[in-house]
């Protein structure tokens, strides 16, 4: 089921939603330059365990409104608060994939009365000032690459070629985040500023500041990349460990061999270990 919610008074997010019984919904929130279909078969078994769930397209993404500003996260924060007041939603487990980490990390902080449990899907915890020399190397990594000359059929073609582990459906969602043209070409959805003003955000106002804030279960979900020796992984586990040392209720489980998109890659695997984080959330009326 879509929906589209007004967060302001020009602003429309759009929401992919899966109906559902139990106590506690899911609110998933995609990475930059994503959207909510990437979580489709991650909502179908969380669906399936009757749950309901809201996956969000965040503004400038998937069927969500473009507007010229408010492309931070500040402001996907206020969008997502709007967007569960308007569809009457409090006590979510919020599952925040790469950039989407860092808007849960801050939307749980400032909203604990929202938030029942958090998880962070590889991000949430990425400190670009540490992690790169300058600015421009962080920019030179994340910058979108030039969509010249791609078509959607040479596009899929490439998702297919690396990565041979996702579904059909995965990589038609990866396709998605982009703007089919009637001649078959491809555009992006956000214009190089809108995108620009994301990374001045992650690398502006990275998420270890709002951890203290948080008490709630938290589940940390990183993805070891394949062919990382035991001493790379070991690197990758400390530096998560270190940066999220504020966080008083988090545990680690650990995708080997995987890439940054887990949801994609391992959706079962990711719907199971959030299912597993909503069960061990107290009921309301015993949370302290």
């Amino acid at each position: 089921m879509d929906l589209s919610v007004p967060v302001t008074d020009d602003v429309k997010l759009h929401f992919r939603h899966r109906p559902g019984t139990a106590s506690l919904p899911f609110l998933l929130v995609h990475g930059m330059a994503s959207s909510a279909r990437l979580w489709d078969e991650v909502a179908d078994h969380l669906a399936a365990a009757g749950h309901a769930v809201y996956a969000a397209d965040l503004r400038g993404h998937g069927d969500s409104d473009t507007p010229e500003t408010g492309y931070d996260t500040p402001t996907a924060v206020a969008d997502l608060v709007a967007a569960a007041a308007a569809l009457g939603l409090d006590r979510v487990v919020v599952a925040g994939h790469s950039w989407g980490g860092n808007v849960s990390v801050r939307l749980t902080a400032e909203h604990p009365e929202l938030v029942a449990a958090l998880a962070l899907v590889d991000g949430g915890w990425l400190e670009p000032a540490k992690a790169f020399s300058s600015w421009d190397a962080f920019v030179g990594a994340l910058r979108p690459a030039s969509l010249e000359g791609a078509t959607e059929q040479s596009v899929s073609d490439y998702f297919r070629a690396i990565h041979p582990d996702w579904s059909p459906a995965a990589i038609e969602a990866a396709v998605a985040t982009m703007v089919v043209n009637p001649d078959g070409s491809l555009s992006r959805r956000m214009s190089t500023e809108q995108h620009m003003s994301i990374l001045h955000s992650i690398w502006n106002e990275p998420p270890r500041p709002w951890y203290a804030a948080i008490d709630v279960p938290t589940l940390l979900m990183p993805a070891i990349p394949k062919g990382a020796d035991e001493k790379w992984a070991d690197r990758i586990r400390s530096r998560i460990k270190e940066t999220t040392a504020d966080l008083r209720h988090a545990t680690m489980r650990e995708y080997l061999d995987s890439e940054h998109d887990l949801h994609a890659q391992h959706p079962r695997r990711v719907a199971d270990d959030l299912l597993d984080l909503a069960h061990g959330v107290r009921p309301a009326h015993s949370a302290r």
